[in-house]
Order: C-alpha cells, then structure tokens, then sequence
C-alpha cells in the first residue's frame, strides 16, 4: 500500500479558513449558530472552526461532538431505541443553524446517523453540512454545504486524514490498495 499525501498541515489550515469564512457569510453571520463533530476527527474540524470563527468574527459558538454509536444503521438492530441522553451538548439545537462537521464524507451512514441524532435533541432550523474531504461513493442522499476538498476515489482507496490532536500531524493522504 502506498500513500500520497494531497494536503499538508498548511494546506488543511487555509482549508479550514476558508471554511469559517464560507460558513458565516451563508449563514449571513454568526447568530444563532451552532457547531457539532462527528467523533473523532469530526469534533477537531468543529473545535478548529469554531476558534477560527471566534478569531475572525468575534463569536464565540457553542461547539460539542455528538455520539452517533446507537444510530448506525449497521450495528443497531430494529429492536433498540437510542437513548438521546447520552448526546448532552451543553447547549440547545432548538431554532439554530446546526454546522454539521466530519472530516471524510463517503457513503453518507455515518451523517444519516448524526442528523437522526440530532433530531433527538431537539428541532434545528437548519443543519449544515461541513466537510474536510467528499470521497464519493454516496448510498444515501446526502450533500455536504461546505467541502474542504473534493477527492473522487475508488473502493480500493481510502482517505487517511491525520491531525496534530491525536497523530502528532496534520495531514490529508490517499491510500491505494495495489
């Protein structure tokens, strides 16, 4: 297997300016936003963006990762009931705009699952999608409002994204299975 590396740590950082800066100006500002990470690269885009905005605009917005363990379509049999509590963000959903961050979007399961979460916390005005990098390879339908980079790969390959948090690194690389 070989990698290649598409984003360096400069790279992924002036992506993800640019994402702060997308984000409030199609929010027409900061109000009433909100920002929640899908575990566990999800929650670092959502933290980086949020001290971005925070840097730029001033706001500081209420950002929490979600649990979306109990909602996964393939772990989860018809017979259980998520509990919502598990999910306490410390903050409510109600009537806010939701930025929704991961950092790979692929198939779309793992966004079915957390907008489901979601709506057991409360009833959002609207949610948003923020991606680090979109895949491809959709099975539901799903569309991301933001994309950092968009990289078409085939089932062979996957994306390996590392952040300085949890691999000492920030990087964006694509494996590919010979």
């Amino acid at each position: 297997m070989s990698e290649h590396i598409l984003m360096d740590g400069a790279a992924i950082g002036r992506t993800l300016t640019r994402l702060s800066h997308e984000i409030v100006e199609k929010a027409k500002g900061t109000e009433n936003l909100c920002l929640i990470g899908i575990p566990r690269r999800g929650e670092i885009v959502a933290a980086r963006v949020r001290a971005l905005i925070e840097k730029f605009y001033g706001a500081s917005l209420p950002c929490a990762g979600i649990d979306i363990g109990m909602y996964r379509d393939d772990l989860v049999s018809g017979y259980f009931v998520p509990d919502a509590r598990v999910n306490s963000l410390g903050f409510s959903v109600d009537g806010k705009t939701v930025i929704l961050c991961d950092d790979v979007l692929h198939t779309g399961r793992t966004v079915r699952a957390a907008i489901e979460a979601i709506f057991d916390l409360g009833r959002p005005a609207k949610i948003m999608l923020l991606v680090l990098c979109d895949r491809g390879g959709r099975e539901m339908p799903v569309s991301p409002d933001f994309v950092g980079k968009n990289i078409p790969t085939s089932s062979r390959e996957t994306i390996d994204v590392r952040f300085a948090e949890i691999e000492g690194e920030d990087s964006l690389g694509i494996i590919g299975k010979e």
